[in-house]
Parts: C-alpha cells; sequence; structure tokens
C-alpha cells in the first residue's frame, strides 16, 4: 500500500513504483563511540560522521528517494562540552561550505529545519545563503534538522497560531491538523514513510514527533561513521516488506 499524505499535504508519488519510500529521515547516532573505540576524539568521530552523511545524500538518490532528513544537531546538545558545540557549528559550515556548489549544480534543494534564533550570525548567513541558492532547484529534497527537537517545534508552531489567534488574523475554529502541519518547519516537503537511527538505541529522541505518526522505524546496530549504501539499501528492503495500514485493516486480515 502506497504511504498515505499528511493532511494539508500534496499526494508524493513514492519513489518507486513498489512500496518503496518517497522520504527517508535519519537519526545519525554513534560518532562518539566510534571515535572512542579506535581511540580518536569525539571531534573525529563527527568529522567522520559528516562523511557519512555526504554518503547518505549520494546513497538516497542513488536509491531513487525523492527527499531525506538528516537530524545532524538537536535542541538538547547544547548540554554538550563547549569545544564539542563548537566542533559541530564548525562541521555545519564545512558541509554546506564544501557541498553547496554540488548540491546547487545537481539540483538539490536544502532547507534547514529548527530554531534558528540561537545560531550565532556566521551561521545564521550560511543557512540563509545556502537555502536562496538553491530554492529554485527541486530534483532532491535535503532537510538538515540542526538546533532542532520535535517539542519545540511544535511549541513554537502553537505560540505562532495562538498570536494569529490574538492579532485577529485567525480564527481558533480554522486550527485543525491541516492548518498545524503547514504552519512547521517541515511544511514544504512530506512527511518521512522511514525513520531509520544507527547505532542500536531504539529511541526517537525528540524527532519530527508530529510528521512522524505513521512512518515505519528502522533500528541498526551500525555506528553512523560506518553507515554506507548496503546499510541504507537493508533499511529500504525492511520497510518494502511490510504493509502500512495507518490505522486500517490489513489486506491479509
Amino acid at each position: 500500500m502506497a504511504s498515505t499524505p499528511a493532511a494539508g499535504k500534496e499526494a508524493v508519488a513514492p519513489a518507486s513504483p513498489n512500496n518503496s519510500p518517497a522520504h527517508v529521515a535519519i537519526i545519525m547516532d554513534g560518532n562518539g563511540r566510534w571515535a572512542a573505540a579506535r581511540g580518536l576524539t569525539r571531534s573525529a568521530g563527527h568529522r567522520e560522521g559528516a562523511a557519512a552523511a555526504r554518503r547518505a545524500v549520494e546513497g538516497a538518490r542513488d536509491l531513487g528517494l525523492k527527499y531525506l532528513t538528516l537530524y545532524s544537531f538537536s535542541t538538547e546538545n547544547w548540554r554538550r562540552p563547549a569545544s564539542e558545540v563548537r566542533d559541530l557549528m564548525l562541521l555545519l559550515r564545512k558541509f554546506i561550505g564544501d557541498e553547496l556548489p554540488t548540491l546547487k549544480r545537481e539540483g538539490v534543494r536544502v532547507t534547514i529545519i529548527g530554531d534558528k534564533k540561537n545560531l550565532d550570525a556566521e551561521i545564521k548567513l550560511l543557512v540563509n545563503h545556502a537555502e536562496r541558492e538553491t530554492a529554485g532547484n527541486s530534483a532532491f529534497f535535503l532537510q538538515i534538522a540542526f538546533n532542532y527537537g520535535g517539542r519545540d517545534e511544535i511549541v513554537r508552531t502553537a505560540k505562532k497560531l495562538a498570536e494569529d489567534v490574538a492579532a485577529g488574523r485567525l480564527k481558533p475554529d480554522s486550527i485543525d491538523e491541516a492548518l498545524f502541519t503547514r504552519s512547521l518547519d517541515t511544511a514544504a516537503i512530506p512527511d518521512p514513510d522511514l525513520v531509520i537511527r544507527t547505532s542500536g538505541e531504539k529511541r526517537i529522541s525528540n524527532f519530527l514527533l508530529w510528521q512522524a505518526a505513521y512512518a515505519e522505524w528502522v533500528f541498526l546496530d551500525v555506528l553512523w561513521p560506518d553507515f554506507d549504501a548496503a546499510h541504507f539499501a537493508a533499511a529500504i528492503a525492511d520497510f518494502n516488506a511490510r504493509e502500512r495500514r495507518f490505522g486500517g485493516v490489513g489486506a491479509t486480515l
């Protein structure tokens, strides 16, 4: 059965004629443990994680996907040591700086979701530049969750709608799932069909709480820096073997 679009979003054709997902989201977990196992610094693990992210974008396109979301920095990650946070910020700068020309040339549209208010001025300029430079692209959509938290996104969206109601721009009765969905950071793309988490952990970690309501989840034991095309293909195969019922009755029942 093909995936059902979220309320308020246009139907999006699946990535291939079978049951393959159109949108995959990934919790990229395990950089620190990968580094520790090799006697390396956490910074080295994050650098290898950035290389894995590059491979994931290429892999997603090779697999025929249309949308990819990568969870790179959460609202909770500010609790990490200042040196590690600084390294993660530098990696975002490097990733966008190094990859943007190629992404733009290959028709990839880049969007950054999350709370951008707490980012420093240089990061904001870089993010805005990447989004502006690729705004006209539509061959593939890369969404990077940076300073992102699912609860934070929902609260920010609720506040925005409440302000519209208070200002008289919106009637309370007009707020429904469709409007709420269109007001989220992710309004430009369909909800994920599949969420992958690496490292063997089996938690959702405050990721796309609204959008992943009917997503399938695949938890892989591989640490993120070791994630490759074979792991990606295996996760897609797992997804393809499932029957998605969205609260309905399955074909075999």
